[in-house]
């Protein structure tokens, strides 16, 4: 392990705002991590555990106690035959976007889709990773982790994990740090089948389609970087937690509220929200819809330091010099006029530590 003191904290975050961390320790194995953890609960005292920071604003004033940065490596194929597929182990220190570029090169469908995310591999069943039409739970077989009110390693099956869309039963908890992740892919040269109307039109192919894996994965990063949604230091849209909200899931009546609203706001013939059938019969909307129609355009909040990213209204970006007080103020903004403008709440996705919306 390797241990230093007041450290700041922005550079080690996609949106790079934030104070320093009275002590950090990097853990560079699962041993190192374990072991960490357990020293600063024993000792009872503040814990942050850091992974790629992508999803997590630090406070300006920083965290008091110690952070403990996630830096385990290793993936290792367990096994792989054309009817179990390939299982694959994960250590959740590895770069996100690294193991689907592998899984690509090696045949590994079925997180293709999720390339250009940001972030280490222990946090994607966190939150359940998902775009463009796939979610990591689709191929998570397990994920081990160390119950810190327990004091022992606690391995959960995927269905134990209560996959839901954008939520686990890891997220909002601090009890359980992710060690490793154990994935299951189909052993394939093609894609899953294209289940996102967007990437099926840039990569010239109707919706359930199967591509090669490379081909998808090109077409995702060409969607991503349109969108300012892949990290890029001289792109000021790209410093930022990505989709600063979740898309929100609402019952038929709240929907037909909604769209009724809509239409009193922009007139009948006007735009309506898109709407998704979600298999318990809900309907998914757009939160970047609700966002530029409730008037925050592209680029809202510019010439400020934090502003709405100049390419995709779900991104609440830092363009240089902000703090995280600045940063939630815009995202509190946004949230309050869309609340006002449609009766919708959005959620935010990252972590905000010491604040609230």
């Amino acid at each position: 392990m390797r241990e230093e003191f007041d450290v700041p904290l922005a550079p080690l975050t996609t949106m790079r705002v934030g104070g320093a961390a009275a002590r950090l320790v990097t853990a560079e194995t699962t041993d190192d991590l374990v072991d960490a953890v357990r020293e600063v609960d024993d000792a009872d005292e503040p814990l942050l555990l850091l992974s790629g920071g992508s999803n997590v604003v630090i406070p300006d004033e920083g965290f008091p106690g110690t952070v403990v940065k996630v830096a385990t490596s290793g993936v290792e194929p367990l096994s792989a035959d054309y009817c179990g597929g390939a299982m694959v182990r994960v250590a959740a220190g590895e770069p996100w976007d690294e193991v689907v570029a592998r899984a690509v090169a090696e045949g590994w469908a079925g997180i293709e889709a999720l390339s250009g995310i940001p972030g280490l591999a222990g946090a994607t069943p966190v939150q359940n990773v998902g775009a463009y039409g796939q979610e990591v739970a689709q191929t998570i077989a397990q994920v081990r982790t160390w119950d810190r009110q327990e004091q022992r390693v606690h391995t959960f099956a995927g269905p134990d994990c209560h996959f839901t869309y954008r939520h686990s039963r890891f997220k909002g908890s601090d009890r359980w740090v992710v060690l490793d992740v154990l994935f299951q892919f189909e052993i394939a040269d093609l894609s899953t089948p294209i289940g996102y109307a967007d990437l099926a039109r840039g990569l010239g192919v109707e919706l359930g389609t199967r591509v090669p894996l490379g081909d998808t994965r090109e077409a995702v990063l060409e969607q991503r970087r349109r969108r300012g949604m892949v990290l890029d230091p001289e792109d000021h849209d790209t410093w930022s937690c990505g989709s600063f909200f979740t898309n929100p899931i609402l019952t038929p009546d709240e929907f037909d509220a909604l769209a009724e609203r809509a239409a009193e706001r922009l007139g009948f013939e006007g735009p309506t929200p898109p709407r998704w059938a979600e298999p318990d019969g809900r309907v998914k909307t757009s939160a970047a819809w609700l966002i530029d129609q409730a008037g925050f355009a592209k680029g809202f909040g510019l010439p400020g330091a934090a502003a709405l990213s100049t390419k995709h209204t779900l991104a609440v970006t830092n363009r240089g010099g902000a703090t995280a007080s600045q940063v939630v103020e815009l995202a509190r903004r946004v949230r309050d006029g869309v609340e006002a403008a449609f009766g919708i709440r959005l959620v935010n996705e990252p972590i905000l530590l010491g604040e609230t919306l």
